[in-house]
């Protein structure tokens, strides 16, 4: 198991008590959207030109950005992180019976994209501290039905990936990053994303960089650049034909329309233009969650998000993982009662209606189940102010586990 480090920062203005005169007003959501304020500018250009579908200028700088930023050969914009995982089931040709290997603490997008065409799912427990993939579990669950082993960076902190990669080489099989959370994270200095043959973004109105709903499709082997921009173009060579490499463009593969139209691309761009100062900004809020509630975890017996020192994280959640599901659901009343919104998060697949009909049972995965019951997630947004956030610790503080 990994060295960890929570990686704080004594700033200034993280003591809650020294923000003890600051006093909001109205409820605190659990998110809110946080415009950086070029985003209605930039609308308005697409409105201008009057080119409002996929892939117009804005959609090219978003690729441009992620490109560059992540260092992968190829992005391409989606219309939901969803949509990008179902692209990388058609590029990997997966058929029924076909086995796909991933946490059971995910989202549903995760297995669904391959249940679609016929997968079945193999799930794998997590890690107790950092709650991704147990990269141990792996080699027990490879098999030669085994087509892909998809890496969920849960919360931005990158997974195990020199044994993930290992296990996959080892067995010919791709890897698959859903960077959903992780996006400017990185694992060892390398940026997440950029490990697996295929990875995914999101950018849901819930993530650090969001146009209310889409995604990304991220390639780092240049051998499936082509075949994603025919499947994500309805099974058509249009990209090619708008590139001048064709005099027209045809069916040639299958797809769907996974294109978002360029006023989301819009949003995005304003939100990713500003990058530096959206992270800079989420991590003084996670530092300061950090060391306002570290005492009281100690003494609670309640754990705080692991960051392991080869992991530099985007700052995307701050959780609490208390030390049963009584006391987890006696803080969200608690916080409720103070106008605060707090939130659980996954249920393990494996013991969902679908997962069960693919055998999951009850105590097959023992850390996935235990989280899934004690995991809390505090109110944390770009522009969560001051004011909330003392509000929210002063709050969490005042609870005492039974």
């Amino acid at each position: 198991m990994s060295t960890l480090t929570s990686k704080s920062t004594r700033l200034a203005d993280a003591d809650p008590a020294k923000l003890a005169g600051v006093r909001r007003t109205g409820p605190i959501p659990f998110n809110r959207f946080s415009p950086v304020g070029t985003e209605m500018g930039y609308i308005q250009k697409v409105f201008d030109v009057a080119q409002l579908a996929g892939d117009g200028s804005f959609t090219k700088k978003c690729h441009r950005i992620l490109e560059e930023s992540i260092g992968v050969r190829k992005a391409l914009l989606t219309t939901s992180c969803t949509h990008a995982l179902e692209i990388c089931a058609i590029l990997l040709g997966i058929q029924p019976g076909d086995e796909i290997i991933f946490p059971s603490f995910t989202f549903v997008s995760t297995a669904n994209a391959f249940v679609l065409h016929g997968a079945t799912p193999v799930f794998v427990d997590i890690r107790p501290d950092t709650l991704n993939l147990d990269a141990s579990h792996l080699r027990g669950s490879i098999t030669s039905r085994t087509k892909a082993i998809v890496a969920v960076h849960y919360a931005g902190i990158g997974c195990d990936m020199d044994v993930i990669l290992e296990e996959a080489s080892a067995h010919g099989i791709p890897v698959i990053e859903d960077n959903a959370h992780g996006l400017f994270g990185s694992y060892r200095g390398r940026s997440l994303g950029a490990f697996g043959c295929l990875a995914t973004l999101s950018f849901h109105e819930t993530k650090n960089f969001s146009c209310g709903e889409g995604g990304a499709l991220l390639i780092n082997d240049e051998r499936y650049i082509e075949r994603a921009e025919i499947i994500r173009e309805k099974g058509t060579d249009r990209t090619r034909f708008f590139r001048g490499e064709v005099d027209k463009y045809t069916w040639t593969d299958v797809g769907s329309s996974y294109l978002p139209s360029d006023l989301l691309a819009a949003v995005l761009y304003a939100q990713l233009e500003a990058r530096d100062s959206i992270q800079m900004r989420r991590g003084s809020i996670w530092k300061r969650y950090e060391l306002g509630l570290r005492e009281w975890a100690i003494a609670e017996g309640v754990q705080l998000p692991a960051v392991p020192l080869e992991c530099d994280q985007p700052y995307h959640m701050f959780y609490l993982l208390m030390p049963s599901l009584r006391s987890r659901e006696a803080l969200i009343a608690h916080l409720k009662e103070r106008q605060i919104c707090s939130a659980f998060h996954y249920l393990p697949l494996h013991l969902s209606t679908m997962g069960k009909r693919f055998g999951g049972r009850e105590g097959d995965f023992p850390v996935s189940e235990s989280v899934s019951t004690r995991l809390l997630r505090l109110p944390f947004f770009n522009d969560l102010t001051e004011a909330e956030q003392t509000d929210v610790i002063r709050a969490v503080r005042e609870f005492q586990v039974d």
